[in-house]
Parts: structure tokens; sequence; C-alpha cells
């Protein structure tokens, strides 16, 4: 019981640090970019910034929704699906000849993160208790 509160603890926090850097992405770009390990600015053109914010935003929504009403097994469904989107960011970030460590940590984090935090909220099952069973 402890271990599935520990990663909805955790699920949800991440739930409130992607809302943040999505919030970031959508009104400060420019620093938003820098944290995320690209370089990408066209004429002042934000469109990616954007879209990269309403998707972290969406996200961290989802999952602090899904923990607030107690809704675990989509918690875990969203978290072991999502694990895809910083893989794909880190091969981003991988491609560029300018990133380091540094850019690359945070998304291994997330990674991660929703990947054990989600296979262990999916794996833990409710124990029925034998008064309840009967």
């Amino acid at each position: 019981m402890m271990t599935k509160r520990i990663s909805v603890t955790i699920a949800f926090l991440t739930g409130l640090g992607l809302i943040f850097l999505g919030t970031r992405f959508l009104l400060t770009p420019e620093n938003a970019e820098l944290g995320y390990g690209i370089r990408y600015n066209e004429l002042g053109d934000y469109s990616f910034h954007y879209i990269k914010g309403i998707r972290d935003l969406f996200a961290g929504l989802l999952f602090c929704v899904f923990v607030l009403t107690k809704q675990t097994r989509a918690l875990a469904i969203a978290l072991l699906v999502g694990t895809i989107i910083p893989v794909v960011d880190l091969l981003i970030v991988l491609n560029k000849n300018y990133t380091g460590i540094a850019e690359y940590v945070p998304h291994i984090m997330a990674i991660l993160v929703c990947f054990f935090f989600g296979l262990i909220l999916l794996l833990n099952k409710k124990k029925v208790s034998i008064e309840k069973a009967i």
C-alpha cells in the first residue's frame, strides 16, 4: 500500500511539474527552450514552443486529474503510454550536436518516472479482505 501511495504522489508531482513546464513554454518560450535542450526560434516564430507547451500542460493536468479522482488504473496506463513522449524528446535532443548530459538528464528521468511508476501502479492489485470476500 505504501508503494502505491508513493507512486501516486510521484505521479501527482510529475503532473504539477508538467503543468509548470507547459505554462513556461506558453508564457516564456525562450527560457523554456533552453531547459528543454534545443535551440529553435525562427524569426520570433514560437509555434513549436506553443505546441510543446500545450502538450505538457495537457499531460500534467491529465495526471493530476487522475490522481485527484483516484483513477489509479487510468493514471498507470497514461504514465506507461506517455513514456513515448520523453523517449522521443530524448532522441530529438540526442540528435543535436550542441547538447550534453545536462540536457539529457531531465528526459531520462522522465522516462524512468513514467515507466516505473506507471508499471508499479498497473501491477498493484487491491487486496481483498476475507470479510469482504465472504
